[in-house]
Order: C-alpha cells, then structure tokens, then sequence
C-alpha cells in the first residue's frame, strides 16, 4: 500500500532524526484522516523516540484498532511497554509481530533483549532470535548490536567480536564500536591515566552521548588526580632532604640552611609540577580538562573524593613550600611539618581508589 505523501515525507524526517518535525507533520495528516493506522502507528515512533512511552502505546493501540493484524503497531506497542516496565506484555506484544511476520528484524531483536531479563537461563531462545534479526537487517547496526549484547551476557565472545567487527564495517563512529574499542584500548598494560583519559575524551567526540565513556572518563581523570599526591610527596621529601629535617649519619646540616639551597630546592618543587601536571594538563583533549573541572566544582558527594585528593596534594605541598622558604634554626617543627604533610596522604592513598560516581 502506497503511503500517504504527507505520511511519506514524515517517514523521511524520522528516519533523519527529527522527530519533532515528523511528529508535526503526522499530527497533520490524523487531523485530516483520523483513520489512517499507518499514521498512528508512525506517531507512537516519533513519540518513542521523543522520551513519551505512555502516548506511544496509547497510539499504538489506536492503530491496532483500526487494523488488528498491522506489524509495526505490534512492535511500537511491544517497545513502549517495555520502556513502561511492563515486560511480559511487551514480550507478548513482539511474539505477536514476529507470528505475523518471521523475518522483520525489529520485533526479533526485541525478543532477543527481553529475553535477557525475562529468560536469562534460556540463551539459545535469544540467540536464535538475534541471529535472525541479523539475518533480516544484516546492514543495520542495531541487529548487531542486539546480538553483541546476547553474546556477552551469555558469555559468547566469538559471537559478540563478530557483531562488533560487523558494527565498525558498517559504521565506524557507533556508539557501541567506539565505546568497546576504546576501552580495550585504555585498558591496555602500561597504559597511563593521562593517555586513557585523552583516549575516552577523543571517543566522546564520535560517541558524545555514551554514559559509559563519561564514566570511564571521569575514572582516568580521578586516577589522574591521586597521582598528583605522589608529585607532592616528591616535593615533600625534597624538602626535607634540603632542609636537613632528619640527619643522618655524620654532622647534620648547620641551620639555618642557606638561601641559595633552598631556592634551588624550590626550583626542583616548581619543575615536578610543571612537568608532572601542569604540562600534562596542558597537552589534554579539551573534553578531558573540562571533566577534571567538573569532577572538582560539581555539587554534591561525586566531587568529594576528587576533592579529597586536590587537597592532600595542596597540603603536602604547602608543606614542603613552608620546610624550604622559611630559614628554620630548630628541627622539631620541621619535623612535625613533615609529619603533618605526610601522614594524611599515606592513610588514605591505598584507600580511595574508583570513588568517582
């Protein structure tokens, strides 16, 4: 049956991911011809893809009651339950399209999803719908997709490298085929924090809306701040060592040490954190600087550990800055800034790893 051209036009502004547009325009067309099943059935989409769940499957339900048997009413009514939680109902709702036809591929990789959470001791009943899905729509990331997901959560990896192969043949900027290959790139041994973060910002750009890249986004920019408590322990020790706070064997340092060791200690100090954060900073994605940003001003408790680390690190090295510009005569308050410097940083360092939420 032809479509109506009012109809057809609105098909193409949701294929091109607009559906507000086509939601207008199908509205137009149901003004005119309240009857047109196709027409509600295309509204219940737009109104999916538009976060509306409930109106999605009252108009699906419009449409199944003007033609019973319509294959793309089914499957609209079957996805937004499933999005309203009603998962028995949506599974009945897919059963009934894949009955009415065996090869469309939407209702099938529906089937195969829901079957994760209402079958998850039933894998061969969900990959056989997959592999029909791919079957049907071997050209349409989402079939792939939907079998990758069965793959892995029944532990197939041969079956989940080949979706994901297929996946990146057909569009190397999915979602999917970026988030997967990017992590395996970050999780590489010897792969630092820095690198992994410019890596997860660079994915971000194709795939800006994957939360889990944002997530593993914001771990390497944390495991990039507990570093920077290293540098300042570093500088810590420096201090100390300049300054003489704990004599070793042999005389120890007359006090207070002159001005010229302590300014060269201080240069060592300002040369750590430029090469060892502050250049660091400099040379990352911009996506990776505005996480670090957003994990230190953020509201709430996701801040408070990157906040934590900030400042221990600030206070270490207050610290050391306070051991080599102050001309110290006595040892025993040096000593109990070195202290003071050190023993918060050494409690918590093994201890707050993954606090990012």
């Amino acid at each position: 049956m032809t479509l109506h051209p009012q109809l057809e036009r609105a098909r193409v502004l949701y294929e091109m991911t607009r559906p507000e547009e086509a939601h207008e325009l199908v509205g137009r067309r149901l003004a005119e011809d309240p009857d047109d099943h196709r027409a509600w059935s295309l509204l219940g989409q737009c109104l999916l893809t538009l976060g509306r769940p409930s109106e999605a499957y009252a108009a699906a339900l419009e449409a199944l009651r003007l033609e019973p048997r319509f294959l793309d009413a089914h499957f609209v009514r079957g996805y937004a339950l499933r999005l309203l939680g009603r998962l028995t109902e949506a599974e009945a709702a897919q059963r009934e399209a894949v009955r009415i036809d065996p090869h469309a591929w939407g209702p099938r990789r529906q089937l195969a999803e829901l079957l994760l959470d209402l079958a998850p001791d039933r894998p061969d009943e969900a990959l056989e719908h997959a592999h029909v899905a791919v079957r049907s729509g071997p050209e349409d990331t989402s079939t792939w997709a939907t079998l990758h997901r069965v793959a892995t959560f029944h532990e197939r990896p041969d079956l989940a490298e080949e979706a994901l192969t297929r996946i990146i043949r057909i569009d190397p900027t999915h979602e999917l085929a970026v988030t997967v290959t990017t992590e395996r790139e970050a999780a590489r041994p010897g792969t630092s924090a820095a690198r992994a973060a410019d890596l997860y910002a660079g994915a971000l750009a194709a795939a800006p809306h994957s939360e889990a890249l944002r997530d593993d986004l914001a771990k390497a920019v944390y495991r990039m701040l507990r570093g920077t408590r290293w540098l300042a322990l570093l500088c810590l020790l420096m201090a100390a060592v300049t300054t003489d706070v704990f004599p070793t064997d042999g005389e120890p340092k007359e006090l207070p040490v002159d001005l010229g060791t302590r300014l060269w200690a201080l240069g060592l100090m300002a040369a750590v954190w430029g090469f060892g954060a502050w250049r660091r900073y400099l040379r990352m994605r911009t996506g990776a600087k505005l996480t670090v940003r957003a994990l230190v001003r953020a509201p709430g408790t996701c801040s408070f550990w990157p906040r934590v680390v900030l400042g221990q690190a600030a206070w270490a090295t207050l610290c050391a800055l306070l051991l080599v510009l102050v001309p110290w005569t006595d040892r025993a308050l040096p000593q109990v800034l070195f202290w003071l410097g050190l023993v918060p940083n050494l409690l918590s360092i093994t201890h707050d790893r993954d606090k990012v939420r």
